[in-house]
Formats: structure tokens, C-alpha cells, sequence
């Protein structure tokens, strides 16, 4: 006879169920970071596209120590998009490397942000406090411990 008090705290639920790390999709503030680094992604991906069509929406700053032409931020802003988005849907199949990643490239979004805040302030700012958002949460994340083995 086994005596069982209850699941364990590293179960956190049915008993059978694997551990965070085995299943194909991420749960908590991973599967937030994930989501909303595709959609952050995705509006970097149109927004590159806005600035390399030259669109009328982006404000012009005669005298700023970070200037490039138009283009070249949207050239910028689309490649770091595509990185980006791409990462957080691996990050969404709970892959580790993505996480890492996942850092890097929201730490490299925010200095774009924070670089462009002339070109598109408001939005600039939006994606600031998202890819801070989502660089607390793949940072919080941690790994649960595996509950002992109870031999019969």
C-alpha cells in the first residue's frame, strides 16, 4: 500500500500530467510573453513596411542625433519584426533557447523603439512598455522542481 497525502505543489494538477517543460505548449507568463511578442512582431513587420513605402503617418525631425532616412528605419524595424515574431512562436512551444532569445531580441526592439520615439512617438512608447513586459516575463519564469518519485 502506497500512503499519498495529495499532489505535490510540483504536479499543480492531475497527477499524471507532465511537467511545464515536457508539453508542446507553454502556460502562464511564458505563453504571455509569447503572444505578444508575434502581435508586437507582426505590428513591427507592418510598421517597417509603412516606413519603407514612405507612408505620410511618421513625423519628420530636422535635427536628431539618431537620424536615418526613413527606409533605413523601416528596413530596421522589419527585420527586427520578422526576429521578433518568429521567436515568440517558438517561445509558445516552450522551447528554452527561445526564451533566451526572446530577451535578447525584446531588449533590441525597445532600443529601436526608444531610437524611432521621433519618428512615431506615441506608438514608440506603446512597444517600449510591451517589450518590457515581455522581457520581465521570460525572465520570471522558473523552472519547477520535480517531485520525488514514490516507489511501490
Amino acid at each position: 500500500m502506497s500512503s499519498s497525502v495529495g499532489p505535490t505543489p510540483a504536479s499543480s494538477g492531475s497527477l499524471g500530467s507532465p511537467a511545464p517543460e515536457n508539453r508542446p505548449w507553454v502556460s502562464g507568463t511564458v505563453l504571455f510573453a509569447g503572444v505578444v511578442m508575434v502581435v508586437s512582431g507582426l505590428l513591427e513587420v507592418f510598421r517597417g513596411i509603412m516606413a519603407i513605402a514612405e507612408d505620410d503617418i511618421f513625423v519628420t525631425t530636422p535635427r536628431y542625433v539618431f537620424r536615418f532616412d526613413l527606409t533605413s528605419w523601416g528596413w530596421i524595424h522589419l527585420v527586427i519584426g520578422v526576429l521578433v515574431a518568429l521567436t515568440g512562436v517558438f517561445v509558445l512551444k516552450g522551447m528554452v533557447w527561445a526564451r533566451v532569445l526572446g530577451v535578447f531580441f525584446a531588449a533590441l526592439s525597445l532600443v529601436d523603439n526608444f531610437l524611432d520615439i521621433p519618428y512615431y512617438p506615441l506608438w514608440s512608447l506603446v512597444l517600449i512598455a510591451l517589450d518590457v513586459f515581455v522581457i520581465w516575463a521570460l525572465c520570471v519564469y522558473h523552472r519547477e522542481p520535480e517531485a520525488p518519485r514514490q516507489t511501490v
